[in-house]
């Protein structure tokens, strides 16, 4: 295949950029707005958290199918329409009169996310030289980090400064210039099997994501009956999944993907490391309005020290060799761990920034190595199913997160108390901490598996010495 030129390469680089920053733009620019929202929207108690859950749930749901999609279809191809939805989808979050609306709207945003990411992936995977893709993507996961750095910021400013409704204006032009770069790229498709798509396999995967986040939703309600039998249908559904991926020609999703050790293990602890990621986001700027009592704006720029450190992480990880992604990826979780707990004990506002600020750096590390490596473990022609397939559990995992954060947010004014805050981010630092743990002993099991390199003395030939002499073998 001939190799597409710079021009075409760097066209891909920037649409997948801007559709990474709006990405991530509309996942964290509303965490310091919850409060302004439930007064605007005349909306109080927990129900708010679904202002975020609900698009990074979607989101989740949708883009194991978008991946695979795109790979049939054409990656170019769902990239623009990915960004065409996600401003679409802003224009009508902007004017949502009240919160299903909104709750609606998010969701359709999720959809274009799900669009955007796998396939952006699994495009700069097919159009950059193995040698460069890995450096491809941290730039890309790298921009997508300044909006999770701005993001709160941007999000506090135009709230205090305009209304909530700003940062889904600013999201409208970004996404139509992305969706212009988007089209001037190369198009690439999985050209190793036919255009068929498993419908039915499709169907069922998006209906188990959906009971699932549904029963975990009721769940946190009381409503257990409920919440059981939606995981019955999880798991009749999930049994059938598999079933149908054994038995049809043209598989959403090859099952010797879960075979692949590596490309699992980083998968499982992505998840970890995503939902971590997504908690701290969603609790530190919710605790400097509540526990330090900051207005919107102040903790929005307070916010932005730990934020950036979690930016620089993308460039970082994209020099991260795939021999030594799963070590880096047990230290980040380690460190993570520790810096979560810090939070939680944190007695001063110095105090409390700098831990956020080292949890921001350990876990944006982890969070896009998980990326860039999986990606480097799998083959090119499959890089959107296999990176939807990653996204998908790691989206889903932190969106479920933040759908069980509602105790974090007070009954009435959305700011995060100390006492839930803190049970919060220790719970989470312990699965940070068991995810390590087990990765670490993944990681020894395997290379005790693995067939030891002879010595120096048993690689020589028989009956020669070191100098190559004819002779008797020592022992």
């Amino acid at each position: 295949m001939e190799t597409p030129s710079r021009t075409v390469r760097r066209s891909a680089l920037l649409a997948m950029s801007v559709g990474v920053f709006c990405i991530q733009l509309d996942a964290f620019a509303l965490n310091l707005a919850l409060p302004e929202i439930g007064r605007d929207l005349g909306v109080e108690g927990a129900g708010l958290q679904w202002v975020i859950s609900a698009y990074l749930l979607s989101t989740g749901t949708l883009m194991l199918g978008a991946g695979r999609l795109g790979d049939l279809f054409g990656r170019r191809r769902l990239l623009v329409w990915g960004l065409v939805l996600l401003g679409v989808s802003s224009l009508v979050c902007a004017l949502a009169p009240n919160l299903p609306t909104l709750i609606g709207a998010r969701v359709a945003q999720g959809a274009g996310a799900a669009m955007i990411m796998p396939v952006g992936l699994s495009l700069l995977t097919n159009v950059y030289p193995p040698e460069l893709r890995g450096r491809a993507t941290g730039r890309a996961l790298g921009i997508g980090g300044i909006a999770t750095a701005c993001g709160p910021f941007i999000g506090g400013a135009l709230t205090d400064a305009v209304s909530w409704r700003a940062v889904f204006w600013l999201n409208i032009p970004l996404a139509a210039l992305g969706a212009v770069w988007a089209s001037r790229t190369a198009e690439s498709y999985d050209t190793a099997t036919h255009r068929r798509v498993d419908w039915t396999g499709l169907f069922t995967a998006t209906a188990a994501l959906a009971a699932l986040a549904f029963a975990i939703d009721r769940g946190q309600y009381g409503q257990w009956s409920t919440a059981l039998a939606g995981l019955a249908l999880v798991a009749g559904l999930l049994i059938w999944f598999i079933h149908q991926e054994r038995v049809t020609s043209s598989p959403l999703v090859e099952l010797t993907l879960f075979r692949n050790g590596p490309y699992v293990a980083l998968t499982l602890a992505g998840a970890v490391v995503n939902t971590a990621t997504v908690m701290l986001l969603f609790v530190v700027p919710l605790t400097l309005q509540g526990r330090w009592e900051l207005p919107v704006v102040t903790a929005g720029i307070a916010f932005l020290a730990p934020a950036l450190a979690m930016a620089v992480a993308g460039p970082l990880a994209g020099r991260v060799t795939t021999s030594g992604a799963v070590r880096v990826m047990a230290l980040c979780l380690s460190a993570g761990a520790a810096a979560l707990a810090l939070l939680s004990w944190a007695s001063s506002l110095t105090a409390y920034l700098v831990a956020a600020m080292a949890a921001g750096l350990a876990l944006g590390t982890a969070n896009s190595l998980t990326l860039i490596a999986t990606q480097a473990v799998i083959r090119p022609e499959r890089a959107g199913e296999a990176s939807g397939v990653t996204k998908t559990v790691i989206t889903v995992a932190a969106g479920l997160g933040v759908a069980l954060t509602g105790a974090v947010t007070e009954q009435h004014h959305g700011a995060a108390t100390s006492e839930a805050a803190a049970t919060a981010l220790q719970i989470t630092a312990l699965a940070c901490l068991a995810a390590c743990l087990i990765l670490v002993a993944w990681t020894r099991a395997r290379e005790r598996r693995l067939p030891t390199p002879p010595t120096q003395a048993e690689s020589r030939p028989r009956g020669r010495s070191a100098a190559g002499a004819e002779g008797p073998r020592l022992p």
